[in-house]
C-alpha cells in the first residue's frame, strides 16, 4: 500500500471498507469473537452516530458498509474499533488486526446496490454456505426479513419502523 494514502472521508459519501485479522489468520471463526465485534461495533454506532447499512463477519476479515460518523472521524472510529475488539480477543497473539483497512467510497445508489450485494454473496462465494440466508454473521436476514439482529442497520425496515413510532395515530373523531 502507499504510504502516503489519501483518503476521502468528509464528503458525506457512504463507505465500503473492508479490514483484515493479522496475516489473515481465522481469528473470527467462532461466534465469541464474532458477538465481541458486533457488540462493539454497535456500542461504538451509537456513541459516534453512523449508519450501518451492510455488514458481513468472515473468518478472517470483515465488509462494513456505513456512513461517515457525525461525531469523529472515520478513520478515528475504525481505529477504535480494531483497537476495542483487540484488547478483548487478542489473547496471547502478538496483533489482532492487520493494521490498515480498505475503503471505497460510495455515492451512486447502483454502486450502493452492487456493494451490499457483494457483503451478502461472500460467505456464499466462499463455500461457506449455499445461500446468503444462511450465513447468520451478516445483515442479509435483516434486508430480506427486517429482523432485528445484534446491530441496527439502516434500511428502509428501520426507517419504516422509525417513522411509525414517531407518528401517532391518526384519531377519528365521531359525527
Amino acid at each position: 500500500m502507499p504510504s502516503r494514502l489519501k483518503r476521502y472521508q468528509t464528503e458525506g459519501h457512504h463507505h465500503f471498507l473492508t479490514f483484515s485479522c493479522y496475516h489473515r489468520l481465522p481469528y473470527l471463526n467462532d461466534d465469541h469473537s464474532r458477538i465481541v465485534f458486533l457488540n462493539t461495533l454497535e456500542r461504538l454506532r451509537q456513541r459516534h452516530q453512523f449508519y450501518l447499512f451492510g455488514y458481513v463477519l468472515m473468518p478472517e476479515h470483515v465488509h462494513l458498509l456505513l456512513s461517515e460518523p457525525k461525531l469523529r472521524p472515520l478513520a478515528t472510529i475504525i481505529s477504535v474499533l480494531k483497537g476495542e475488539t483487540s484488547k478483548l480477543l487478542k489473547g496471547s497473539r502478538t496483533q489482532f488486526w492487520q493494521t490498515r483497512y480498505y475503503d471505497f467510497n460510495v455515492f451512486t445508489q447502483p454502486k450502493f446496490v452492487e456493494k451490499l450485494q457483494y457483503i451478502h454473496r461472500n460467505p456464499v462465494e466462499r463455500a461457506l454456505v449455499e445461500k446468503p440466508e444462511d450465513w447468520p454473521w451478516s445483515s442479509f436476514l435483516h434486508w430480506q426479513t427486517g429482523a432485528p439482529g445484534p446491530i441496527e442497520i439502516e434500511s428502509h425496515w428501520t426507517y419504516s419502523r422509525r417513522e411509525r413510532a414517531a407518528t401517532p395515530p391518526i384519531a377519528i373523531q365521531p359525527r
